[in-house]
Protein backbone atom coordinates (compact mmCIF):
# COMPACT_ATOMS: atom_id res chain seq x y z
CA UNK A 1 0.00 0.00 0.00
CA UNK A 2 0.92 3.60 -0.75
CA UNK A 3 0.73 6.15 1.77
CA UNK A 4 1.23 9.82 1.17
CA UNK A 5 2.56 12.15 3.82
CA UNK A 6 3.74 15.50 3.95
CA UNK A 7 6.78 16.19 5.65
CA UNK A 8 7.90 19.21 7.86
CA UNK A 9 4.76 20.65 8.34
CA UNK A 10 1.43 20.60 10.47
CA UNK A 11 -0.87 21.06 7.41
CA UNK A 12 -1.40 18.50 4.35
CA UNK A 13 -1.18 21.70 1.70
CA UNK A 14 2.02 22.20 2.89
CA UNK A 15 5.44 20.54 3.34
CA UNK A 16 7.25 17.94 0.91
CA UNK A 17 4.96 15.71 -0.06
CA UNK A 18 6.42 11.74 0.26
CA UNK A 19 5.41 8.87 -0.92
CA UNK A 20 5.63 5.70 1.71
CA UNK A 21 5.89 2.12 1.03
CA UNK A 22 6.18 0.36 4.47
CA UNK A 23 6.22 -3.17 2.64
CA UNK A 24 8.22 -3.33 -0.25
CA UNK A 25 9.92 -6.40 0.33
CA UNK A 26 8.70 -8.06 -2.96
CA UNK A 27 9.09 -4.79 -5.12
CA UNK A 28 11.92 -5.02 -8.09
CA UNK A 29 14.51 -1.79 -8.19
CA UNK A 30 12.03 -0.90 -11.57
CA UNK A 31 8.84 -1.04 -9.59
CA UNK A 32 9.90 1.11 -7.23
CA UNK A 33 11.04 3.65 -9.40
CA UNK A 34 7.74 3.33 -11.56
CA UNK A 35 5.67 3.97 -8.19
CA UNK A 36 8.09 7.09 -7.52
CA UNK A 37 7.51 8.28 -11.55
CA UNK A 38 4.25 7.63 -11.01
CA UNK A 39 3.84 9.73 -7.54
CA UNK A 40 5.76 12.42 -9.03
CA UNK A 41 7.23 13.54 -5.58
CA UNK A 42 10.48 14.41 -4.98
CA UNK A 43 11.01 11.34 -2.61
CA UNK A 44 9.23 8.35 -2.18
CA UNK A 45 10.61 5.94 0.72
CA UNK A 46 10.52 1.94 0.63
CA UNK A 47 10.79 -0.02 3.22
CA UNK A 48 12.54 -3.60 1.70
CA UNK A 49 13.14 -5.22 5.17
CA UNK A 50 12.52 -5.00 8.64
CA UNK A 51 13.79 -7.02 11.51
CA UNK A 52 12.28 -5.75 15.25
CA UNK A 53 12.94 -2.04 15.33
CA UNK A 54 15.41 -1.74 12.29
CA UNK A 55 14.23 -1.15 9.16
CA UNK A 56 16.38 -1.24 5.07
CA UNK A 57 14.83 2.04 3.89
CA UNK A 58 15.33 3.10 0.02
CA UNK A 59 14.47 6.36 -1.47
CA UNK A 60 13.93 6.75 -4.88
CA UNK A 61 12.97 10.31 -6.86
CA UNK A 62 11.22 10.02 -10.12
CA UNK A 63 14.11 9.36 -11.78
CA UNK A 64 16.74 7.79 -10.16
CA UNK A 65 17.80 6.06 -6.69
CA UNK A 66 19.35 8.83 -3.85
CA UNK A 67 20.96 8.00 -0.90
CA UNK A 68 19.29 9.32 1.58
CA UNK A 69 16.17 11.67 2.02
CA UNK A 70 15.38 13.76 4.88
CA UNK A 71 11.49 14.50 4.34
CA UNK A 72 10.86 11.07 3.43
CA UNK A 73 12.88 9.42 6.94
CA UNK A 74 10.22 12.14 8.63
CA UNK A 75 7.00 11.13 6.76
CA UNK A 76 7.86 7.21 6.93
CA UNK A 77 9.14 7.39 10.98
CA UNK A 78 5.88 8.81 11.22
CA UNK A 79 3.83 6.31 9.62
CA UNK A 80 5.42 3.62 11.35
CA UNK A 81 4.95 5.66 14.31
CA UNK A 82 5.71 6.66 17.96
CA UNK A 83 9.17 5.29 19.57
CA UNK A 84 13.09 4.31 18.34
CA UNK A 85 13.52 3.53 15.04
CA UNK A 86 16.67 3.00 13.18
CA UNK A 87 17.25 3.21 9.31
CA UNK A 88 19.74 1.67 7.44
CA UNK A 89 20.10 3.84 4.19
CA UNK A 90 22.43 3.80 1.22
CA UNK A 91 23.93 6.35 3.10
CA UNK A 92 24.60 4.29 6.11
CA UNK A 93 22.45 4.06 9.67
CA UNK A 94 20.09 6.78 10.49
CA UNK A 95 18.00 7.10 13.82
CA UNK A 96 14.82 8.12 14.14
CA UNK A 97 12.89 9.57 17.23
CA UNK A 98 9.31 9.78 16.90
CA UNK A 99 7.22 11.52 19.99
CA UNK A 100 3.34 11.40 20.49
CA UNK A 101 3.23 14.69 18.83
CA UNK A 102 3.99 13.00 15.48
CA UNK A 103 7.27 14.87 15.35
CA UNK A 104 10.22 13.10 13.79
CA UNK A 105 13.54 13.68 14.81
CA UNK A 106 16.66 12.10 12.86
CA UNK A 107 20.14 11.92 13.35
CA UNK A 108 22.66 11.80 10.19
CA UNK A 109 25.58 10.35 9.33
CA UNK A 110 28.48 11.93 10.26
CA UNK A 111 28.82 15.27 8.09
CA UNK A 112 31.66 16.62 6.11
CA UNK A 113 32.03 20.00 4.24
CA UNK A 114 34.73 20.37 1.08
CA UNK A 115 35.72 23.45 -0.63
CA UNK A 116 33.56 24.09 -3.94
CA UNK A 117 36.39 24.24 -6.47
CA UNK A 118 35.98 27.83 -8.65
CA UNK A 119 35.56 26.38 -12.15
CA UNK A 120 32.17 24.47 -10.04
CA UNK A 121 30.93 27.71 -8.78
CA UNK A 122 31.58 29.61 -11.78
CA UNK A 123 29.23 26.86 -13.79
CA UNK A 124 27.37 26.70 -10.77
CA UNK A 125 26.46 30.81 -10.33
CA UNK A 126 25.82 30.38 -14.60
CA UNK A 127 23.49 28.25 -14.51
CA UNK A 128 21.28 29.61 -11.40
CA UNK A 129 21.61 32.95 -13.30
CA UNK A 130 23.37 34.40 -10.14
CA UNK A 131 26.41 37.32 -10.07
CA UNK A 132 28.90 36.55 -7.47
CA UNK A 133 28.71 39.69 -6.12
CA UNK A 134 25.60 38.58 -5.03
CA UNK A 135 27.18 36.11 -2.72
CA UNK A 136 27.03 36.62 1.19
CA UNK A 137 30.81 36.66 2.16
CA UNK A 138 30.00 35.45 5.95
CA UNK A 139 28.72 32.04 4.29
CA UNK A 140 31.53 30.82 1.28
CA UNK A 141 30.98 28.25 -1.08
CA UNK A 142 31.36 24.81 0.27
CA UNK A 143 30.41 21.47 -0.93
CA UNK A 144 28.12 19.65 2.24
CA UNK A 145 27.30 15.90 2.96
CA UNK A 146 25.34 14.86 5.71
CA UNK A 147 24.25 11.49 3.85
CA UNK A 148 24.00 13.07 0.18
CA UNK A 149 25.98 16.26 -1.26
CA UNK A 150 24.65 19.09 -1.07
CA UNK A 151 27.10 22.74 -2.50
CA UNK A 152 25.76 25.81 -0.50
CA UNK A 153 25.34 28.91 -1.87
CA UNK A 154 24.25 32.25 0.06
CA UNK A 155 23.06 35.37 -0.61
CA UNK A 156 22.80 38.72 0.95
CA UNK A 157 19.52 39.46 -0.78
CA UNK A 158 15.99 37.58 0.51
CA UNK A 159 14.78 38.81 -3.14
CA UNK A 160 17.34 37.20 -5.06
CA UNK A 161 16.61 33.97 -3.49
CA UNK A 162 12.78 34.63 -4.35
CA UNK A 163 13.55 34.86 -7.57
CA UNK A 164 15.12 31.56 -8.12
CA UNK A 165 14.90 31.02 -12.56
CA UNK A 166 17.88 28.75 -13.21
CA UNK A 167 18.82 26.97 -16.59
CA UNK A 168 17.10 23.57 -16.08
CA UNK A 169 19.39 21.41 -18.49
CA UNK A 170 22.73 23.19 -17.33
CA UNK A 171 22.05 23.09 -13.24
CA UNK A 172 21.19 18.86 -14.26
CA UNK A 173 24.00 18.45 -16.25
CA UNK A 174 26.43 20.37 -13.58
CA UNK A 175 24.90 18.15 -10.67
CA UNK A 176 25.08 14.97 -12.39
CA UNK A 177 28.52 15.27 -13.39
CA UNK A 178 29.47 16.19 -9.71
CA UNK A 179 27.16 13.91 -7.79
CA UNK A 180 25.76 16.42 -5.72
CA UNK A 181 21.73 15.57 -4.63
CA UNK A 182 20.41 19.31 -4.56
CA UNK A 183 21.51 22.73 -4.72
CA UNK A 184 21.55 24.25 -0.85
CA UNK A 185 20.79 28.08 -1.90
CA UNK A 186 20.69 30.35 1.48
CA UNK A 187 19.78 33.50 2.90
CA UNK A 188 20.50 34.15 6.64
CA UNK A 189 17.57 36.24 8.28
CA UNK A 190 19.26 36.19 11.97
CA UNK A 191 22.02 34.41 14.17
CA UNK A 192 19.96 31.18 14.06
CA UNK A 193 17.13 31.87 10.90
CA UNK A 194 17.50 31.08 6.98
CA UNK A 195 15.40 31.29 4.50
CA UNK A 196 16.89 27.96 1.89
CA UNK A 197 15.64 26.83 -1.33
CA UNK A 198 16.63 24.08 -3.24
CA UNK A 199 16.79 22.93 -6.92
CA UNK A 200 16.42 19.62 -7.61
CA UNK A 201 16.64 18.66 -11.25
CA UNK A 202 18.59 15.34 -11.16
CA UNK A 203 15.70 13.64 -9.37
CA UNK A 204 13.04 14.86 -12.06
CA UNK A 205 11.34 17.73 -9.85
CA UNK A 206 12.37 21.77 -9.75
CA UNK A 207 12.65 22.43 -6.29
CA UNK A 208 12.01 20.74 -3.42
CA UNK A 209 9.55 22.11 -0.85
CA UNK A 210 11.66 20.71 2.08
CA UNK A 211 14.91 19.01 2.51
CA UNK A 212 15.83 17.28 5.52
CA UNK A 213 18.86 15.87 4.09
CA UNK A 214 20.20 19.24 2.34
CA UNK A 215 19.17 20.72 6.13
CA UNK A 216 21.69 18.34 8.09
CA UNK A 217 24.31 19.17 5.70
CA UNK A 218 23.81 22.53 6.53
CA UNK A 219 24.18 22.02 9.77
CA UNK A 220 27.42 20.40 9.57
CA UNK A 221 28.56 23.14 7.33
CA UNK A 222 27.92 25.88 9.77
CA UNK A 223 29.64 23.89 12.58
CA UNK A 224 32.43 22.68 10.47
CA UNK A 225 33.09 26.54 9.52
CA UNK A 226 32.52 27.41 13.16
CA UNK A 227 29.83 29.75 11.59
CA UNK A 228 27.52 28.67 15.34
CA UNK A 229 28.38 27.09 18.43
CA UNK A 230 28.64 23.24 18.96
CA UNK A 231 25.17 23.07 20.46
CA UNK A 232 22.76 25.10 18.57
CA UNK A 233 19.25 25.16 17.63
CA UNK A 234 18.70 26.45 14.07
CA UNK A 235 15.46 27.23 12.48
CA UNK A 236 15.11 26.80 8.45
CA UNK A 237 11.94 28.18 6.41
CA UNK A 238 11.72 26.27 2.91
CA UNK A 239 9.05 26.20 0.16
CA UNK A 240 7.48 29.61 1.21
CA UNK A 241 7.94 30.75 -2.29
CA UNK A 242 6.61 27.61 -3.85
CA UNK A 243 3.00 28.25 -1.77
CA UNK A 244 4.17 25.00 0.38
CA UNK A 245 5.91 26.54 3.58
CA UNK A 246 7.80 23.92 5.92
CA UNK A 247 9.77 24.77 8.83
CA UNK A 248 12.62 22.73 9.22
CA UNK A 249 14.56 22.30 12.87
CA UNK A 250 18.30 21.77 13.07
CA UNK A 251 20.04 20.60 16.39
CA UNK A 252 23.64 20.45 16.58
CA UNK A 253 25.03 18.58 19.90
CA UNK A 254 28.40 19.16 21.25
CA UNK A 255 30.09 15.69 20.98
CA UNK A 256 28.21 14.17 19.14
CA UNK A 257 29.12 14.20 15.05
CA UNK A 258 25.56 13.51 13.49
CA UNK A 259 23.48 16.55 13.07
CA UNK A 260 19.56 16.37 14.33
CA UNK A 261 16.67 17.27 11.74
CA UNK A 262 13.13 17.45 13.52
CA UNK A 263 9.86 18.45 11.98
CA UNK A 264 6.09 16.50 11.88
CA UNK A 265 4.47 14.80 8.81
CA UNK A 266 0.62 14.89 8.82
CA UNK A 267 -0.92 12.07 6.27
CA UNK A 268 -2.29 13.89 3.17
CA UNK A 269 -5.39 11.73 2.43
Amino acid sequence: MIERYAAFTDSPAGGNPAGVVLDASELTDPRMLEIAAELGYSETAFVTERDGDRYRVRYFSPLAEVPFCGHATVATAVALGPGDHLFVTNAGEVPVTVDTSGTATLTSVPPAVAELPEADLAALLGALRWDAGELDPELPPRVAYAGAYHPVLAVTSRERLAGLDYDVPALKALMTGRGWTTVQLVFRDGPDTFDVRNPFPVGGVYEDPATGAAAAAFGGYLRGLGLVADDAVLHLRQGDDMGRPSRITVRLVAGSPGVRVSGRAVPMG
